[in-house]
């Protein structure tokens, strides 16, 4: 007989724990399912500890942590519970090192254009400028006694012509961008949670995205979604609203690439 296991033997299962808080708080399956748009088959399901209607151990997660705060239940403990008797949580790839490095190798090749286009913008300039300065030099004072001149002043302008192309070459660089990666950005009408990796199948985001809450994810070749309530989700890829009508509940698998936004 061991007594210091007995704490953690006598410790209720996930689904247990689920069902005792919701009757605490005077909720029904139907109200819960409600609140979090998970189906009421699941909901039924995970408080009897049957994961298998969840289609993975990752919307396993995801159903647990928002069963748990619609019963005003700390998630945290039974998502550790369910990942000790699940075979651990696998650990994301961060996605800043991904896009940083993505950044470094696409950049070389828009600054270069944009380099040529200033420098020759100065060169014409200086030229002019140059060619302005020598014919006042020429004149001598006569240029001062004729005062304003259309012709003479003309060139003037052309000397802050510099500082005016400069915005031009950034904003077409990043309006390029799009066109050599997927962008995607998501937006919680409502409380889902979400998955999204890159093509290499590394994972980007795995958590719960409350109203109001939005994130972006960006790739070379595509990105990947699930959505555990793809209901309350708007999507924006490419830079374009996807007008997916997708039922309240309703677990979406997506996947969007450079081209025109269709789903996967």
């Amino acid at each position: 007989m061991s007594i210091g296991n007995s704490s953690e033997d006598d410790r209720p299962s996930i689904g247990h724990a689920l069902q005792r808080a919701r009757v605490a708080a005077g909720l029904t399956v139907e109200e819960v399912s409600s609140s979090t748009r998970v189906r009421i088959p699941i909901v039924h399901a995970i408080e009897t500890d049957d994961f298998s209607r969840c289609g993975g151990d990752v919307y396993a997660r995801g159903h647990i942590r928002m069963l748990a705060g619609a019963v005003r239940l700390d998630p945290d403990p039974l998502i550790a519970q369910f990942d000790a008797e699940h075979g651990g949580t696998p650990a994301p790839t961060p996605a800043a090192p991904l896009f940083e490095a993505e950044r470094i190798r696409s950049e070389p090749r828009r600054p270069n254009w944009t380099a040529a286009m200033v420098a020759a913008i100065v060169a014409v300039t200086g030229f002019v400028g140059f060619t302005v300065f020598k014919g006042d030099g020429d004149s001598g004072t006569a240029n001062v006694a004729e005062g304003p001149d259309p012709d003479k002043t003309a060139p003037s302008p052309s000397a802050t012509r510099p500082a005016d192309p400069k915005p031009a070459p950034s904003e077409s660089a990043i309006a390029a961008a799009p066109r050599d990666k997927v962008t995607v950005k998501l937006s919680a009408t409502g409380k889902s949670w979400i998955s999204a990796k890159d093509h290499n199948g590394r994972q980007l985001f795995d958590g719960l995205l409350s109203k109001g809450d939005s994130k972006t994810f960006q790739d070379k070749e595509r990105i990947d979604l699930v959505l555990g309530d793809a209901g309350s989700i708007e999507l924006f890829v490419n830079g374009k609203k996807v007008d997916d009508q997708f039922e309240p509940g309703q677990v979406e698998r997506l996947s969007y690439t450079k081209g025109d936004p269709e789903v996967g």
